[in-house]
């Protein structure tokens, strides 16, 4: 559920500011509503800190990321602030040499064909009184270069000869003269040779400051805490000889706040947010439901303070979801297996165990699914093999269309019973009910026009009965034309969503079915390999590894696309929720 929140004014003496904010943060629970935008040279000085910490961090990822670290320095660093920037230097001329040596090693490249020579020969021999230059001369125009020039071709590439010009004049030729590099074949890679080394050296350096990174973290959050703290100080209003700090903190806190303005004799307001008010959401459910926090916190969503919290019906119909979409037994054993390694991985860092839980319901939700349609790492072996599936009607196409038509109108049907018993006994209830009876009648439909079946005789009366509800009720009042105008509006916009949200679901059955269908080829295929020597069982154990592997990895890229698109856009729609909360960040130590 969504914790409901009061908005708090902390009234204190402008030279008690300071020491009121650190009370504040002691108690870690006032989030805070800034008065005016937080400034000063302390606040500009700790982001400059900051910037500086997130370089230092940046350098050492990118060195990690480049190979594997050097000697792991255990020793506290003595001045953050100089290590910081001997890594940035390190990184900022490892760059600088890298971005030389590609440029060098194209330059090498280009120049390999000419051989070796060095350009400085080709001013001796001018002073002396030959002239030479290089030129890329078509082959059919070699024989009308002037007769006191010597031609000395060096190669030939697409239609173009590659040679040196030389003569007791200097003279111009129609044809495109190549600039001398600034330095011999020789040299060049002599230089670049010495850069890689020096590349090498450079690397070994910032990778043997790898073991700072956790200090780094450290540092970086205690800053952070910092500014906070100061954009909290700096953000309070000023009256006369007064200032004030708000925000809001939960209802069933505010004796905690309460007690510390009496003991330290503030001034204090507390009171229910406006509805304009910004106030921040903070969810609190049960341990069981809460696993799907995790969830959210990755997608980067939150619900409104004034929405609804879906987080139940999240966690049980994207469940149902992964199962579907993933349905295969065996991918789910393999991701419960993995869930319970990196579990004991993280157990000894004490981090995951909601996220953990939240993989052992899908893996199990997977496992179910395969088990009722007989698919265990592809379906037809495993039917073959004598495997009778526990619910066969789910391998007939249209049963299972039906199945994900039903799943959509009653998912989305809760979204709306939700809405209207929220709203009761208020008449704009009913259109709530009118939209259930709208997706009913979306759902006969659906199967009438892509199945084949039967439009039941009551849907109809379902199709009027819904219109009548949504235009009476959607907006009502006592004039009964203007009423009925914005009944007709929302109906306008919204009776075509309704029918194409309802057989949006129809991704499961096709996103599944696909799945399957490639688990099953990539199975045919090695068992047509394997029948031969032992290379070709070796090549049908690789066949079935790789497909099976390709699924692993894409069965939660689908789940993400299509399972999370469901709950957060069709059910989130149908429910009203917009995803626009402001997590609950409270100021704390």
């Amino acid at each position: 559920m969504i914790v409901a929140m009061k908005k708090a004014v902390v009234i204190v003496r402008a030279q008690d500011a300071e020491a009121c904010v650190k009370s504040l943060r002691g108690l870690g629970l006032l989030h805070v509503e800034h008065q005016r935008q937080p400034q000063g040279k302390d606040i500009l000085a700790l982001q400059d800190e900051i910037a500086l910490v997130n370089a230092a961090l940046d350098v050492l990822m990118q060195a990690e990321s480049l190979g594997k670290s050097g000697i792991v320095q255990q020793d506290s660093a003595a001045d953050w602030h100089t290590l910081a920037r001997h890594l940035i230097d390190l990184w900022k001329r490892h760059e600088q040499l890298d971005a030389y040596s590609r440029n060098l090693a194209v330059t090498i490249t280009e120049w390999e064909k000419w051989g070796d020579f060095d350009p400085g020969q080709f001013q001796q021999l001018a002073g002396k009184g030959i002239f030479a230059a290089l030129f890329s001369v078509p082959v059919k125009e070699l024989g009308t270069l002037p007769e006191n020039a010597v031609v000395k071709t060096i190669f030939t590439a697409e239609g173009f000869a590659h040679c040196t010009v030389f003569s007791r004049q200097k003279i111009e030729l129609p044809f495109q003269e190549i600039a001398l590099p600034k330095q011999g074949l020789a040299h060049m890679r002599q230089r670049f040779l010495e850069d890689e080394k020096v590349k090498k050296s450079l690397m070994q350096q910032i990778r043997g400051h790898a073991g700072f990174s956790r200090e780094l973290l450290e540092i970086k959050k205690g800053l952070e805490k910092k500014i906070e703290f100061q954009q909290a100080v700096r953000g309070m209003a000023e009256e006369g000889a007064l200032a004030y700090i708000a925000g809001y903190v939960p209802s069933d806190e505010t004796e905690k706040v309460s007690s510390e303005a009496r003991q330290k004799q503030w001034g204090l307001l507390i009171r229910d947010p406006a509805e304009e008010d910004p106030v921040p959401t903070l969810l609190r459910n049960p341990r069981w439901v809460s696993i799907i926090s995790p969830l959210f916190g990755f997608l980067e969503i939150l619900p409104g303070y004034h929405e609804l919290d879906i987080s139940l019906p999240f966690l049980i119909f994207f469940s149902i979801f992964f199962g579907m979409l993933i349905g295969d037994a065996g991918y789910g054993l393999v991701y419960f297996a993995i869930t319970a390694w990196v579990q004991k991985k993280a157990k000894g860092r004490g981090q995951g165990s909601r996220s953990c839980f939240l993989f052992y319901i899908l893996s199990s939700c997977a496992i179910i699914w395969g088990l009722l349609t007989g698919t265990f790492f592809g379906q037809e072996w495993f039917l073959k093999a004598g495997y009778k599936p526990l619910l066969p009607v789910l391998n007939d196409e249209k049963g299972i269309q039906r199945f994900c038509f039903f799943l959509g109108a009653f998912h989305l049907s809760i979204a709306h019973a939700w809405r209207a018993v929220l709203k009761f006994p208020s008449l704009d209830a009913l259109a709530d009910v009118g939209w259930m009876c709208v997706l009913w009648a979306a759902f006969f439909m659906a199967r009438m026009l892509i199945l084949d079946d039967v439009f039941p005789f009551f849907g109809t009366w379902l199709i009027i009965a819904g219109l009548m509800l949504v235009i009476l009720f959607t907006n009502p009042q006592k004039n009964v034309l203007k009423a009925i105008g914005a009944g007709l509006g929302t109906v306008a916009l919204g009776l075509m969503n309704n029918f194409t949200d309802v057989v949006s679901y129809v991704r499961l059955f096709a996103v599944g079915l696909a799945g399957v269908a490639i688990a099953d080829a990539f199975n045919s295929m090695a068992g047509l390999l394997g029948q031969g020597n032992i290379f070709a069982l070796a090549a049908s154990v690789f066949i079935v590894v790789l497909g099976h592997t390709l699924g692993l990895v894409l069965g939660p890229v689908s789940v993400l696309v299509h399972g999370v698109r469901l709950n957060v856009l069709e059910f989130s729609g149908h429910a009203n929720v917009t995803w626009s909360g402001v997590s609950y960040s409270p100021l704390q130590e």
